[in-house]
């Protein structure tokens, strides 16, 4: 899942989160007396319940309403062997009964308030949330509570949502080629991670899921102590440490399993992968690489971020207007930067053909795009204006009301401090021409067995079932 700020608000929550360290970027600050620029973005508290529960805290006092957010350190990548799709499969279970509620009665008192509510499964992280009247706080964070440590369900009602989940991958994967060709190139990029298996899981491992099988992986990781509340909005860190303590901090701290991932990886087990279906109406390039996110490399991910933003976040950056604007040569094109990620980061850039423009060709022009970068670097003019539309999207964000609560939960869930977030507008304006040079060269650019760390996929039209026999049978 990916924001951005203003059109797509949350672009600090991608571009961001990770662990910074003191030593790696707090001793290249630079000294400055401007009290604007030092200050703290979000000016948000911080807590530690004592079970272990954290707690951010964001006050905005622009209208009289909450976000509250509940996220669990763990996601698809923490799943048990042959048991793909357990995480997102216990999301949809936590609405169908808890302590004191019958199934699907927690988002109808949320609606009835006139709130709303959601959910979210990654691979690194579950959330859940709710934006609602300020008044009403104390009722919501009351029933988030009861799920937390008091699910219920009945056999019935599992069934019932095993359905509903293997219908949903019918939809958004299995009948839809874009994200059939992601999770290919997911699978060939991560060859021996978690990260290569869809967070909705492989149909056949989710029709073998056991009501066993999510409460087992519910009583291993919902606990206080592997959760951040999250509440954006009209209140106060006193008011929402008071409500904390007594509704959430009841609950004992729970053993919960180490993350134990492969550090790294090998290159893709297949370097290229196709996808060709009747309903593509619009052949894709896509290419993915793995890259450091974060939590692993602060300085490079920093570095890489700036990077999107000049070469393909938008209809004004660089690929745009090589490929679509003056070579006329394709009809869209971009790169983007994921960087929340507990382990390593996808870096992905796309471009789409106009007709008569063979795969071959756009791709060419697509890595002499990057061996721009690579080879010449970039003027301190596009630098210095990417920074500047990067720091104003961060400020911009500040009006928000679930904008802020979604970056600190990515942040924190993925390793990050408080502050890492609170003065990324300074940390982003460190970042110089030449680090931007030296990533492009070190992970973007191909050796002599190819690109590193890198699948390449292909969406294609394909005609549909049958044509040519059919044509015969005319005939």
């Amino acid at each position: 899942m990916k924001f951005k700020w203003g059109a797509a608000l949350f672009c600090l929550s991608i571009l961001v989160f990770g662990v910074l360290t003191p030593q790696a970027l707090y001793a290249q600050e630079p000294q400055t007396t401007n009290a604007q620029t030092a200050e703290k973005t979000f000016n948000a508290a911080h807590f530690t319940l004592d079970n272990g529960m954290e707690i951010v805290v964001i006050p905005n006092h622009r209208a009289p309403v909450v976000t509250h957010m509940v996220w669990y350190r763990v996601g698809a990548a923490d799943e048990p062997e042959g048991k793909s799709g357990i995480a997102h499969f216990l999301e949809h279970l936590m609405f169908k009964g808890s302590d004191g509620l019958a199934p699907g009665e927690f988002s109808e008192i949320i609606r009835a308030l006139g709130g709303n509510d959601n959910a979210f499964t990654s691979q690194d992280y579950t959330a859940y949330f709710q934006s609602i009247a300020a008044e009403h706080l104390e009722t919501v964070m009351r029933m988030e509570a009861g799920r937390m440590r008091g699910l219920t369900l009945s056999e019935k009602d599992f069934l019932s949502e095993q359905n509903v989940i293997l219908e949903e991958r019918s939809q958004r994967i299995d009948n839809n080629p874009p994200s059939l060709l992601n999770v290919k190139l997911s699978e060939a990029l991560y060859r021996d991670h978690p990260y290569g298996d869809p967070v909705i899981g492989w149909r056949g491992e989710m029709e073998a899921l056991s009501w066993e099988d999510a409460k087992g992986f519910y009583d291993q990781y919902y606990a206080p102590n592997n959760a951040i509340l999250v509440v954006s909005g009209d209140v106060t860190g006193e008011h929402v440490l008071t409500l904390a303590q007594e509704i959430y901090g009841t609950f004992e701290q729970r053993p919960v399993p180490e993350r134990k991932r492969v550090k790294s990886f090998d290159k893709p087990a297949e370097p290229f992968v196709t996808v060709s279906h009747p309903a593509v109406r619009q052949p894709t390039i896509q290419r993915s690489f793995i890259v450091p996110s974060y939590r692993q490399n602060p300085l490079d991910s920093l570095a890489l971020q700036v990077l999107e933003e000049i070469v393909g976040a938008s209809s004004t950056s660089r690929l745009y207007k090589a490929l679509v604007i003056d070579q006329k040569l394709a009809s869209g094109a971009g790169l983007s930067y994921r960087g929340n990620a507990w382990d390593s980061a996808e870096l992905t850039i796309y471009a789409q053909p106009l007709p008569g423009i063979t795969h071959d060709f756009l791709e060419t022009a697509m890595n002499a795009e990057l061996q721009k970068i690579a080879k010449e670097g970039i003027s301190e003019e596009e630098l210095k204006s990417a920074i500047s539309r990067l720091q104003n999207q961060a400020i911009y964000a500040r009006d928000s009301l679930t904008g802020p609560a979604m970056i600190f939960g990515y942040s924190l869930i993925t390793g990050s401090r408080m502050d890492d977030v609170e003065r990324w507008p300074q940390n982003i304006a460190l970042v110089s021409a030449k680090q931007i040079q030296e990533v492009a060269q070190k992970y973007l650019m191909p050796d002599g067995a190819g690109f590193k760390n890198a699948a390449t996929g292909y969406l294609l039209p394909a005609p549909p079932p049958n044509t040519e026999k059919e044509e015969e049978a005319a005939e």
